[in-house]
């Protein structure tokens, strides 16, 4: 599925993952390929991008903001982002 981290300053990161798990408002949750569409708001947290199924993974602080998911895409817009090393 493809991922895109956008905040409104730029696009942090595009490109296909294995899947993403983020900080919903109700708790955390995970989304893999051909997921059911959903729009969800995000609090505050760390946002992690799985890239494969093994380990490679990224992960990020969020500062609030949305997700989408539609036809095998993740968008997820936020306050900001940082990436942690």
């Amino acid at each position: 599925m493809i991922l895109e981290i956008l905040t409104p300053e730029k696009k942090l990161f595009s490109g296909e993952v294995y899947g993403v798990q983020m900080p919903g408002i109700s708790g955390s949750f995970e989304v893999l390929d051909k997921h059911a569409p959903l729009v969800s708001a995000l609090k505050a947290g760390k946002l992690k991008v799985l890239k494969d199924k093994v380990k490679d993974v990224e992960n990020y602080t969020i500062q609030g903001g949305f997700v989408e998911v539609l036809n095998n895409k993740v968008t997820v817009l936020v306050e900001s982002a940082v990436p942690v090393e």
